[in-house]
This record gives structure tokens, C-alpha cells and sequence, in this order.
């Protein structure tokens, strides 16, 4: 069996334990993972706050080299990375690629944002007494940056946070998802190679409460950025005093469907975004609601569309739906379909476990108290709901603790910017699903679904401070 070691100052170090990893689908031992201590956490930190000490000096075209290297070096192993992704998260294969074609466009674009960190000239005699004065900003690298990443993207989701950090200058220590660790340790040579200097990537596996303390409350770590559930994201808050903090929680993310609409159209994007990747995307579509007009056939139509999902096998090219990430999840996802049947809700289709896979589900007429409304599902259920007035519509998709994305087809462009006003969420997307994200548009939530915004540039400004300068010339 197969051991996977710590990754500290540039060295494969042997951890003092060692649990297995096993395979979602399977169940099959993939590999013994290190669990990292606090000590060792530490030793993590301190070597890469040693490494900034350079690195932060490093200029911005070497910078950009080296991200560009490792974006060569992903393309000729991105069929690899594919199937580490597929072995270890159960995401289909069609899927796992096309994660890896996001993750290598994300280093791509941090190399180019890694040439654009600019300032701004602040115009000193605006105010009486600024004569003969020049002002300006400049950002500069903070030093360690705190990363701990989720199991549902364990390449993209990363990158959002190595690449951004080594374009900005600073050094990173990743804390992988426990149940996707192989992807990000992927990445540990995969850098070396492409030029990354010794220890400005540190790579520790092992469990959140045991290395959370340590990675968020060390002096030396600076920016803390994390994506998660909103419970832990809280308890980093707590523990990160003045640090700077980037949260990507939870959501339950809306979709409006107004009157109007072409169902057929829209039908193929509308199941892609409830059940991609098993639903376990923070903007999976959870709640629909359709204007009264089209809520027949729309679930008509969902519902065959549903029906049609290939489950099966990550590693079959036909696969749509297969095992969620383990039985825990299982077990809740079965359990919040029978409290909201029990309320009153009807299964319309699925919602039947079959070994270690939850059937894509729909339901109708769930009570809004049901935890498949209130709650992040992460999973392969989406709830549609009628609606008869665009204000309703709006006031239930913002009656929710959560803020994340939120997505509205409508034919009537000052209905559009209602929404657009309206709706209380980090994005709106008019005429598509809330599950649509690019890596270079800013992307975060507000309410219980987080602080701060990801998408590259904008981690990249997350990670820096501003610097005032002022000369006085004359």
C-alpha cells in the first residue's frame, strides 16, 4: 500500500501516523495518508514564512514564469490528474477532466494577474497642505497564507488559492480535504519542477480540528483564506483575531424561472446545474421556482430529463451520477428526503439509495421549513415550487440565511433588474443557472455564505495589503 507523505520545505517528509483512504465507490484502500501534527504543522509554517522572506522579492515576471511552467506541466498529466480526481472525490471522469481544464486555465490566468498588481496615484493637493506632494498606493505580499480547501473541487479549488497566492508573492500552507488529499499532494513535485524555490508550498494532510488551532491562530500566518461549511468558517473568525480572513461557505442556491420561457431551451443547463457532480457543488441549483403558467410542464419536463441521468461507475465515460462522497452524507441525504416527505413534500422522482449512491431527486411541494430548503443539501436533490408573483419569487429565494449565487431565466429585462436589485446574494445571473462560475469573475457570498471574494484577481487582492507612500518634494 501506497504511502502518502507531508510536504515541508520542499521535502517528502514521513508523518508519525498514517489512516487510510478509501475510494467513495468502492470502498477500496487507495493509499495511507500522513496525518499531520501540530508540531509538524508548525514546522510547515515556520519554513514557509522562512521562504518569503526571499520569495516576496521575487519579481513579477518570475513569478508568472513559474506559474506558467506548472500550467505546461498540468496539460501533459492532465489525463492523471483526471483519474486521481475520479479515484478519490467518485466524480465522473467527463466531469474530473473538465475540472482539470478549469484548473489549469486558474494557473493560467494567476500568471497573467501576477503582471497586473498595480496602485493608484493619489492626487496630494486636493487637500489644502498636500502641495508639493506625491501620493500613491502599492500592494504588497502579506507572508503565510492559511489554506484549507474542500473535497468537491480538490484541483480547481485549490488552485484558487496556491495560484493567487504565488502570483501575489506571498508563501501558502494547504491543508487539503481529508477525503481528497491525493490531488493537491499531485501537486507538490508538480511545482518543484516548474521553478517554485523550496518551502513557499507546504502541503499537510490530516483532520481540521486537530490542525485548524495552529493554522489559524500561528503568529506567522497573515491571511487565512477557507472554503467550507459556514459552522467551521465561523469558528476560523473566531480564531483569526485582525488577520485578513477570505470565507467561501455554504449555499442553497435559487433558480427563477419566470413566465415565458422556453423550457425546452433551458432544460439540458437546469439539470446539469441540480445534479452535476452529484449536486455537491456550493452553487448547485437546490430550489427552483417556477412561474404558476409553466410549473406543470416544466416538472414534466425535469423530471423525464432527470430520468435519463447514467448512473454508475466514476470511471465509466458515460457516468452522470455515482457515489456520493461517503456514507455520512448518505445517511443525511436520506434522512432530510424522509423529513421533508413526513411534512408533506411528494418524491417526483428518485430519491431511492442504491448502494452508495443517492438517486437525482425531485421533489414538489416541500414545506419551506424542510432542511432541503433551509439547509446546503450537497447532493443530488433540487426542490421545485410554483410561484405567482416575481416579488413572491424574489422574497422566497431571499429568505434564506445563506447568500451565494442565485440564477433567473425571464424574458422581460425590467423584471431582469428587479432581480438584479433585489435578490440578496453575492451573484445574480440573468437568463442561466446559479451554478455558472468562471475563474476569473469574482465569486463569494454574503450573509451566513461568507466573507470576501474569490475568482484570481480578486484573491490576489484579498492576499495583499496596501501600502501608502507619500513624497515630499518641494
Amino acid at each position: 500500500m501506497e504511502r502518502k507523505h507531508l510536504w515541508i520545505n520542499g521535502k517528502w517528509v514521513e508523518g508519525k501516523r498514517y489512516e487510510p483512504l478509501h475510494s467513495p465507490y468502492t470502498g477500496e484502500v487507495l493509499a495511507e495518508i500522513a496525518q499531520a501534527t501540530e508540531e509538524e504543522a508548525t514546522r510547515a509554517i515556520e519554513g514557509a514564512h522562512a521562504a518569503f522572506q526571499k520569495f516576496k522579492n521575487t519579481p513579477a515576471h518570475e513569478r508568472a514564469r513559474i506559474l506558467a511552467n506548472a500550467v505546461q506541466l498540468l496539460e501533459q498529466r492532465k489525463e492523471e490528474a483526471a483519474r486521481i480526481v475520479a479515484a478519490e472525490a467518485a466524480k465522473p471522469l467527463k466531469a474530473a477532466r473538465s475540472e482539470i481544464v478549469r484548473t489549469i486555465q486558474t494557473y493560467q490566468f494567476a500568471a497573467e494577474e501576477a503582471k497586473r498588481i498595480y496602485g493608484e496615484r493619489i492626487p496630494m493637493d486636493a487637500a489644502i497642505g498636500g502641495e508639493g506632494r506625491i501620493g500613491f498606493t502599492m500592494r504588497v505580499p502579506m507572508g503565510v497564507v492559511s489554506a484549507i480547501t474542500p473535497f468537491n473541487f480538490p484541483f480547481n479549488l485549490v488552485a484558487h488559492k496556491v495560484g493567487p497566492a504565488i502570483a501575489s508573492g506571498n508563501a501558502i500552507v494547504l491543508k487539503p480535504a481529508e477525503k481528497t488529499p491525493l490531488s493537491a499532494l499531485f501537486l507538490a513535485e508538480l511545482f518543484q519542477e516548474a521553478g517554485l524555490p523550496d518551502g513557499v508550498l507546504n502541503i499537510i494532510t490530516g483532520l481540521g480540528p486537530e490542525l485548524g488551532p495552529v493554522l489559524n491562530t500561528h503568529p506567522l500566518v497573515k491571511n487565512i483564506t477557507f472554503t467550507g461549511s459556514p459552522r467551521v468558517g465561523k469558528e476560523i473568525r473566531k480564531l483569526a483575531e485582525f488577520r485578513k480572513v477570505t470565507l467561501e461557505l455554504g449555499s442553497n442556491s435559487a433558480l427563477i424561472v419566470d413566465e415565458g420561457i422556453d423550457l425546452d431551451a433551458i432544460m439540458d443547463r437546469v439539470v446539469e446545474g441540480a445534479f452535476s457532480y452529484n449536486g455537491q457543488v456550493c452553487i448547485s441549483i437546490q430550489r427552483i421556482y417556477v412561474h404558476r403558467s409553466l410549473y406543470d410542464a416544466f416538472l414534466e419536463k425535469l423530471v423525464e430529463r432527470t430520468k435519463r441521468l447514467v448512473i454508475g461507475s466514476p470511471f465509466d465515460e458515460q457516468t452522470d451520477i455515482t457515489a456520493v462522497i461517503n456514507k455520512d452524507s448518505l445517511d443525511r441525504l436520506a434522512a432530510w428526503i424522509e423529513e421533508a416527505v413526513q411534512m408533506g413534500a411528494k418524491v417526483a422522482s428518485g430519491g431511492t439509495v442504491e448502494g452508495p449512491i443517492l438517486t437525482p431527486t425531485v421533489l414538489t411541494d416541500v414545506p419551506h421549513e424542510a432542511k432541503v430548503i433551509q439547509e446546503e443539501v450537497f447532493g443530488p436533490i433540487v426542490s421545485v415550487m410554483p410561484f405567482d408573483s416575481l416579488d413572491e419569487a424574489i422574497s422566497r429565494v431571499n429568505a434564506s440565511r445563506y447568500g451565494l449565487n442565485a440564477g433567473v431565466y425571464t424574458r422581460d429585462i425590467h423584471r431582469a433588474f428587479t432581480c438584479v436589485q433585489e435578490i440578496e446574494t453575492g451573484g445574480v445571473l440573468i437568463n442561466d443557472i446559479p451554478t455558472y462560475r468562471l475563474d476569473h469573475m469574482p465569486y463569494g457570498g454574503i450573509k451566513d455564505s461568507g466573507t470576501g471574494r474569490e475568482g484570481v484577481k480578486f484573491a490576489v487582492m484579498e492576499m495583499m495589503e496596501e501600502k501608502f507612500v507619500s513624497f515630499h518634494w518641494r
